[in-house]
């Protein structure tokens, strides 16, 4: 919902309203306003997700153009991960000609899911065949036909996806009215997933030799695999006069170094990319002590495969059982099913407002409508991105010129999304999730 403790005190709004060197993440013209500073800060992240399904009237019957029933529960279970650490740095460097340096470092996670227990059920030879095992997706595929009857029998399933951002950027002040701002993002991130064996007939690496019951080498409990790459960030900031001020930044699309040791799980073997992102804002200053912002958000989701393509996809890859015959759909493949999730538009409010010399006062409110559409459950019960409204406060306290010391806190309500679980129709799935953050930092000014 932002990046630094002051814009997320306000949900993420504020790019027109320069007031540390980590806003230079948020918008890389504004390194010019922000004088030289260091600002140090983490925040405390907790994500609660849960799921349910329903029961099965599948009875390890087969359904037109699905494959045969694959059932998950019926299973109420919430995630095991709930906590996570935040952190960020940025300093920022005024030179001459009203030029500025600034480099910032920041995380982005939490979205990590552990789903201990739940049972699975699987007729992938047709009715008569099913059999039960143990964890949201089974992850024991092989037990029903007596092989390799004690793999994975502790039924956790669930993934591990963290990023480092470093963004590096140069701004300039053209006069009072305008600056723009250029920043490069180098960018890594690190991916895990275990318990979803389940999904290896559905892999191009298995369909393409013909068997279903052979294991995917490459679509989960490989450990940590890590992925590299970078991007580009423009920005410009304009003060038009006393009152309004104007901001606005693109990143471009940052197409990310495949993750090998997954290349069985993400469209496109294990490219998993980095979306393309345009803030726009505006900042009114009704007086010297109270400002309001008003910002929007476009996130281009669905032009990274492994995130927009939908599952729908995997019917016709041969090892559905669905009749189909396109490799290059199964799980990945060039156009492998990925998470379905729609692109982003986000509205953010927020204001400002100092009593005195001493206190800064911060309150905002963002709302998105969540990408998860109701036709994609069964993938996303590993990545339940479910919330629409955030709601923050926070303040600064300066005690000594220079010396800040910044809060931020964040709650986003219970949010869920229902439908249908995409390998089994007559069974429904709901996932829901409410959040709450605390986000500390200080900063000096020299």
């Amino acid at each position: 919902h932002g990046t630094g403790t002051k814009n997320k005190a306000m949900a993420g709004s504020g790019i027109a309203l320069p007031e540390d060197s980590i806003d230079v993440t948020n918008n890389p013209a504004v390194a010019p306003f922000v004088g030289d500073q260091l600002v140090i800060g983490a925040a405390v992240f907790s994500p609660i997700r849960k799921y349910e399904t329903s029961s099965s009237m599948a009875n390890g019957g087969c359904f037109p153009g699905m494959g045969c029933a694959f059932t998950i529960g019926p299973n109420s279970l919430k995630s095991k991960s709930n906590y996570f650490v935040i952190p960020h740095i940025a300093k920022s460097w005024q030179l001459e000609n009203d030029a500025a340096w600034a480099i910032a470092f920041y995380g982005r996670g939490g979205m990590n899911t552990d789903w201990q227990g739940g049972t699975a059920s699987f007729s992938p030879m047709g009715p008569g065949s099913t059999g039960t095992f143990p964890g949201t997706y089974g992850d024991g595929l092989m037990d029903f036909d007596g092989m390799d009857p004690n793999t994975f029998s502790n039924g956790n399933a669930g993934v591990n996806l963290s990023q480092a951002f470093l963004d590096i950027t140069w701004a300039k002040k053209v006069n009072e009215n305008f600056s723009f701002g250029v920043s490069a993002v180098l960018v890594s991130q690190m991916f895990e997933a275990k318990g979803i064996r389940t999904f290896g007939p559905y892999t191009k690496s298995v369909a393409e030799t013909g068997n279903p019951m052979l294991p995917a080498d490459y679509l989960y409990n490989n450990g940590t695999d890590w992925s590299y790459c970078y991007g580009l960030k423009v920005g410009m900031h304009a003060p038009i006069n006393d009152m309004v001020t104007f901001g606005a930044m693109y990143q471009t699309k940052i197409s990310m170094t495949e993750f090998d040791d997954y290349s069985d799980l993400f469209a496109d073997g294990g490219d998993f990319d980095i979306p393309a992102d345009l803030k726009l804002g505006v900042t009114i200053h009704t007086s010297e002590s109270l400002a309001f912002n008003f910002d929007i958000e476009h996130i281009w989701y669905s032009d990274v495969d492994a995130v927009g393509n939908p599952i729908s996809n995997i019917f016709a890859c041969p090892g559905a059982g669905a009749g189909g015959t396109d490799l290059s759909q199964c799980l990945g493949g060039k156009n492998g099913a990925g998470f379905g999730w729609d692109d982003m538009t986000v509205y953010k409010v927020g204001m400002r407002w100092s009593n005195n010399e001493d206190w800064t006062w911060r309150l905002g409110y963002s709302y998105g409508e969540q990408p998860i559409p109701d036709s994609e459950m069964t993938f996303n019960i590993l990545a339940p991105a479910t919330i629409e409204h955030h709601f923050t406060a926070g303040f600064t306290l300066e005690r000594v010129k220079g010396r800040q010391f910044n809060m931020a806190l964040m709650y986003a309500p219970n949010s869920k999304v229902s439908g249908m679980q995409n390998f089994d129709p007559s069974q429904s799935v709901t996932f829901e999730m409410y959040q709450w953050e605390l986000e500390a930092s200080y900063s000096w000014r020299f």
